[in-house]
Order: C-alpha cells, then structure tokens, then sequence
C-alpha cells in the first residue's frame, strides 16, 4: 500500500512538472507530456494532461551507446506508410524540418509503403549506410524484431514514434513518442456523448489491425461509452484500415446494413471522411442525420467541422521532428529519458474549428 501512495505522488508530480520538452530529473520513470511537437493551433482545445504510468528511463550508459554528436551523425528515418495520409506527410516533413534546423549532418528516409518486410529491410539498408540513430514509426507493434535486433548489434538506439512496439524498452528501443490513445477514445468518446445528446446508435470505423493505436483508441472508446452514456448502443466495428477509399465502402456497407445508425466514431480522420462522402451519397446530411467524431486532426476534416459535416476531431500530432530530436540530444547528454513520452494532442469542434483552421495540418 505504501509503495502505491508513493508510485501516485510520484506520478501526480512529474504530471505537475512536465513542460513542451522532457520531465525533469526525478520524473524520468513515468510518462511526460510534451507539447514540442507543435504548437500552431488556435484555439483548439488542448488535451487533459494523461495520468502517468510506471516504466523504466533510459540512459546512454544503461543502453550501451557510444557518445555521439547529432550534428556530426548519420540519422536515420523510417516511415511506415505512403505520404498520401495528411499525419504521414506531416510527420516525415517534421523530421526533415527539425533535423535540418538542428543541422544533422546526414538524414536518412526510407518509407516501408505499408509493407512489414520493406520496413525491416529499410532499417538494415539504413544501418548498411551508416546510421547511428534511429527514429522509426512502426508499421506494426509486432514483427520488427530483427530490424531492432540488428540495431543493438550496432549499439544504434531507436526511437520509435507515433505506434508502440511490444519489445523491451532500453533494451530493444529506447522510449515511444506519441499520443496517449486510450486518452484519445475517451476525448472523442465524451465527444459522441455531447454530440448525440447521450443517445444513439454508434457505428466505429476501426483502424489496422495489429497496432496498438487501433486497439488503444477503441478501448478507450468503448469503455468511456459503457460508463458515461447507456443510453448510447454500439451497433458495428468493422475496420476501415485507417484509409478514406476504404471507410468509405465501409460505410455504404452499413448504410445498408444498419439503417438505424445515428452516429460514427472514426478511429482516424481519412476514414470518417469516407463516411462523409458516402452518406452524402446517400441523401443522408452528415453531422447532423449522423454525428461523426474522428482522431487526427488534419485541415479537412477540421474543414468539415466549419462546414457543419462533422461534430468533433480529436487531435493526434504528427509533428514529432521537435520532440524526437530534443529527447535525442537530452539522450546523449547523459539524461534518463521516460518509456513513454506523450505528446499534447487538442480537440476541435464547432466553437473552435474556424479560428482553428490554420493550424491544422
């Protein structure tokens, strides 16, 4: 009992203490909340800071790296998906901006193309070439194994962003950037409860399977759902692999199949923007016949929000080129770095969408 007291004291500080960059020293064992990946913004509403949870920092010394100096070094990047995903463009841009603001001597990017296989030998063309630091957005939470592998025979660390592997930290990578998806179904599911008045029939747009993104962000959903609103029934989840083309059929589907939906929960913005082209198709007038809240935050569907075509966005930042090359350099300046470092994430609706705008990527 007493060491829970400690563990909650702990984390309620380091939540108090956590800024646009790392947590200080003494916080370096629970989650931080970070909002170095962007703040352009106006008006959206942040996020609640997430509670923080135990895991192990990671130090230069303890991951067995040599020193070295980013402006002296080879880094590599390996992103998992086609740029044709507003998050994905942002997110690769972001790396390049930072990198060359902070003047990295050599960038490499590869892109695995949605394909496992490509990104495992992405990363060990990239070690071939020389990388000594890698940041890595995962296509999946399981299978990069030998690409991490070969990476600590190098004694090169890795951060991933955006997708958590289910490796060892400080053994296999040395910390996850990104958003607290669990958090990011509650928002969106506080969201649906505003906007259907507590009442409806709810359809969810499911993301890739075998990633903790898809996974975290409909737990987070459902279970905020059950508690907060009974009067709110879960009639379908069906996966809408994270692409518009794809929601999109998957809604005409569910147009027929379950008439009596009031309301769609997008697990990401393309595919809730799929939803919208489909049930204008069908004489039905999304945002208002059908309520519709996604994750994301990319200019179209905060456009979609002025337009009265959608009810709320909950925000996941893509724009990880700050914040990955700041833990970087508090990495190899001797810093224990947190297993998991959160990035802020907003939210849209209609009383900020407009002013918002501008913001969105």
């Amino acid at each position: 009992m007493m060491t829970q007291r400690r563990s909650r004291t702990l984390a309620a500080a380091c939540l108090l203490a956590a800024t646009a960059t790392l947590a200080v020293s003494g916080c370096s064992k629970s989650e931080t909340t970070s909002n170095a990946g962007g703040d352009s913004s106006q008006g959206a509403q942040a996020a609640k800071t997430p509670e923080a949870s135990s895991g192990a920092g990671c130090s230069l010394e303890t991951y067995g790296a040599p020193k070295l100096d980013l402006k002296n070094a080879v880094v590599g990047f390996s992103q998992s998906e086609k740029e044709a995903n507003p998050f994905r463009i942002a997110e690769t841009q972001s790396i390049k901006d930072e990198a060359k603001k902070i003047g990295v001597k050599k960038l490499l990017t590869t892109n695995a193309q949605s394909q496992l296989s490509k990104q495992i030998s992405d990363i060990q063309d990239m070690l071939s070439q020389g990388a000594q630091f890698l940041i890595i957005a995962p296509l999946n939470s399981d299978g990069l194994e030998p690409a991490l592998k070969a990476a600590a025979a190098k004694k090169v660390p890795v951060l991933t962003i955006d997708r958590k592997v289910n490796s060892t930290a400080c053994k296999d990578y040395v910390a996850f950037l990104g958003s607290d998806f669990v958090e990011q179904g509650k928002r969106a599911a506080d969201a649906m409860i505003k906007a259907t008045g507590g009442k409806g029939k709810v359809a969810i747009l499911l993301g890739a399977s075998g990633n903790n993104v898809t996974t975290d962000r409909t737990k987070g959903f459902v279970d905020q759902i059950k508690a907060e609103a009974p009067g709110i029934e879960i009639v379908a989840q069906q996966t809408g692999e994270f692409a518009r083309d794809k929601g999109q059929q998957v809604m005409e589907q569910l147009i027929q199949s379950k008439p009596e939906i009031t309301a769609v929960y997008a697990e990401n913005d393309e595919m809730g923007l799929g939803a919208v082209t489909a049930l204008k198709a069908a004489g039905k007038k999304p945002g208002k016949d059908v309520k519709i809240v996604s994750v994301d935050g990319t200019r179209n569907a905060v456009q979609a929000l002025v337009n009265g075509e959608y009810n709320a966005v909950i925000e996941s930042n893509p724009r990880f080129g700050p914040l990955a090359f700041a833990t970087a350099q508090k990495f190899y300046g001797g810093e224990e770095i947190p297993e998991n470092v959160i990035i802020t994430d907003r939210a849209y609706d209609e009383t900020n969408a407009e002013a918002s705008l501008g913001g969105a990527y």
